[in-house]
């Protein structure tokens, strides 16, 4: 029987599950000693009570959600056998793997379930941001190593107006400014100067945190009353949603930045995949000299959309000063955007794979704060260090073959295409 690449992830993935059940019954379930309860809180302010807490023997919790998990593989075994479709199967393994988790490392404590979940999304904030905005370029063909940079002056021009202008709306509307300045450096070098993008992207990153660095030195610590001292972004409560239980305060109790995300998530994928500008930018991030040949300017468009991503990117950037602290930090985006690169790799270039993909690294970024606040017995260096180790299972095609857009990187012109 021959199997699709997809397929063959798909299988790879469901002895995947059954390994780590198999595992997870004896290490969190088997081996463990420790039986004191684990509570798990689900009320976090004034949503509508469905179950205000729920404990359990942290032992007894391990071994049933291990057990469930290994049942859930042995039914995405059989039902990959039959249709070859086991999203369903994995959702459910992957959740109670997770619970089976941190039943072991919260034995004895509390976990405020709401909060993290709720924590997990504005983490994952600037990496969606970060990561749409790498989607719009590199199925361009244009490699975007400079969403750091993005990000980064983003902030920094936020935060700045924001103080100046005492208004968050002021620093809101200056931010994709920023990020599209970013953009036109690397549009201009990368495309019509056919610059090595690799290159480009980092010089372009270290040139912005050295600008940042030196004006934060100069201007915003001396002067910090004026210049870095703005206001933050209050959420706002959509009337009944908010009130939900568990998904009302993580949905739809957020700020605009955060509902500005939805609309921008949703967009970018319905543009790419059901309009003719997303048919057209595939075309000139996989086949430029065939989409040339059908009268597309590679080009323009390629620049059109890198700019695009730039002011996709500059909200996301806001989201550090006035969607969080108000004032502006030394290097404060620390890494995010590589993150972001890291989830558009493991979304493998799509934009609801790249989010799941930031909602995966966020969620780990919480989980590690909250268990390393309430105590566990993982180191939190370990903790820190689950983003980055997915990072590398995926890029090295443990989850299956990762193809980047066949022309990402690769300037065009005419005269090289005959």
């Amino acid at each position: 029987m021959n199997l699709t690449p997809i397929q063959l992830r798909r299988r790879r993935g469901v002895f995947s599950m059954a390994i780590l059940s198999l595992a997870s019954l004896i290490g969190f379930g088997f081996l463990q000693k420790n039986t004191a309860p684990v509570t798990f809180r689900f009320v976090l302010e004034k949503e509508w009570v469905a179950i205000h807490e729920w404990t359990l023997d942290s032992r007894s919790g391990s071994y049933g959600f291990s057990a469930a998990a290994l049942l859930i593989s042995l039914w995405a075994f059989f039902q990959f056998r039959r249709d070859k479709k086991v999203h369903v199967q994995s959702a459910l393994g992957g959740f109670s793997l997770l619970m089976a988790f941190m039943c072991w490392a919260a034995s004895g404590k509390m976990i405020p379930f709401t909060g993290l979940l709720q924590g997990a999304l504005l983490l994952s904030v600037p990496l969606i941001f970060g990561s749409m905005a790498g989607v719009l370029c590199e199925r361009s063909g244009v490699i975007n190593i400079a969403i750091e940079g993005q990000l980064l002056a983003s902030a920094f021009a936020a935060g700045v107006v924001a103080s100046l202008t005492k208004n968050t709306t002021w620093g809101l509307l200056v931010a994709p400014l920023a990020g599209a300045l970013i953009s036109l450096i690397l549009a201009t070098f990368a495309i019509k100067f056919s610059i090595d993008q690799v290159i480009l992207g980092f010089v372009i990153n270290v040139l912005v945190i050295g600008m940042t660095n030196f004006l934060y030195k100069k201007l915003l610590i001396p002067y910090q009353n004026t210049w870095n001292s703005g206001p933050i972004l209050k959420p706002i409560e959509i009337p009944l949603l908010s009130k939900i239980p568990v998904l009302g305060p993580i949905f739809f109790s957020q700020t605009i930045i955060v509902y500005l995300m939805y609309a921008i998530v949703l967009a970018i994928h319905f543009s790419l995949f059901k309009t003719k500008w997303g048919l057209r930018t595939r075309a000139i991030g996989e086949h430029p000299t065939a989409a040339d040949s059908v009268g597309i300017s590679v080009n323009s468009l390629r620049f059109k959309n890198v700019i695009i991503a730039g002011l996709v990117a500059g909200i996301g950037g806001a989201y550090f000063t006035v969607g969080a602290v108000g004032a502006f930090g030394k290097e404060m985006t620390a890494g995010k955007g590589f993150i972001a690169l890291a989830a558009l790799i493991f979304g493998r270039w799509s934009p609801l794979g790249a989010v799941m993909a930031a909602l995966l690294f966020g969620f780990a970024d919480n989980l590690q704060g909250i268990l390393s606040i309430t105590g566990t017995p993982i180191p939190s260096e370990f903790m820190l260090m689950a983003p980055y180790i997915a990072t590398i299972i995926a890029v090295t095609g443990f989850v299956g073959r990762v193809r980047a857009p066949a022309a990402d990187g690769i300037p065009y012109s005419r005269e090289s295409s005959h």
